[in-house]
């Protein structure tokens, strides 16, 4: 597997003849500055973890470019296919579906999820969740994005059902989890997580603008932190 970080929560897995595109958000992502056609070129899935708009980011786009297929919540799918998003699957929190080279599970995720219209309405879409993917072949790793969280015991629960071997953890405070509380939650609650990535920090002001924070609070077990390099590309 091939993992591409593109700043904020925004990952590409490319694995088998899959290419997952995790909450895309490139337009207006103050980390990325690539290219957003060429950094989605042949997508084949759109994962979703909630509607807020720094997550949601390009999928109308990339869908109707690509045709690659939106998986996320009901509402999610409802409101993204009346945008023109063609190929949807919607499903829900603690749900399974089989996309073909992976299974794809929601988790619980503690948050919000809505989007503003372009009429200034606010809309509420559903809950948001935490996403693993699970390869079919099993040399691939099982990968868990917890979305936007704060920390919570049944991430436990999470590790022994699904046993991630890749966490991304969103470390960015003030709308996610602080350095404290994320290092905890991989520390007492994935301990056999090989890597870990942050994420959902620096794209703004407000949020935490570097890692080192997480990795002091890590401590001893640092060494099982990623910092990925925006854009590049690496192995897990």
């Amino acid at each position: 597997m091939k993992i591409t970080w593109f700043g904020h929560s925004a990952y590409r897995l490319d694995f088998g003849a899959a290419a997952v595109l995790i909450d895309p958000f490139l337009s207006g992502n103050g980390s990325f500055r690539g290219d957003p056609e060429a950094a989605t070129a042949g997508a084949t899935h759109i994962v979703l973890t909630h509607g807020h708009a720094d997550h949601v980011g390009d999928t109308v786009a990339i869908a109707q470019r690509t045709g690659a297929k939106l998986v996320a919540t009901f509402e999610l799918c409802q409101y993204l296919g009346a945008k023109g998003v063609a190929a949807t699957d919607p499903m829900n929190t603690g749900g399974t579906t089989d996309q073909g080279e992976f299974a794809l599970s929601l988790t619980i995720a503690f948050h919000s999820s809505s989007a503003m219209d372009e009429n200034g309405v606010l809309h509420n879409l559903g809950l948001p969740n935490g996403v693993v993917i699970s390869p079919k072949d099993k040399a691939e790793p099982v990968v868990y994005h917890m979305g936007d969280t704060d920390i919570f015991a049944d991430m436990a629960l999470i590790a022994e059902i699904y046993r991630p071997s890749v966490v991304m953890v969103p470390i960015g405070d003030r709308f996610t989890m602080g350095p404290r509380s994320a290092a905890l939650a991989v520390r007492r609650f994935l301990p056999a997580a090989k890597t870990v990535l942050p994420c959902h920090y620096a794209t703004f002001p407000p949020l935490l603008q570097t890692p080192e924070p997480f990795l002091r609070e890590m401590g001893e077990q640092a060494g099982r932190v990623r910092v990925p390099v925006v854009g590049e590309a690496f192995t897990p």
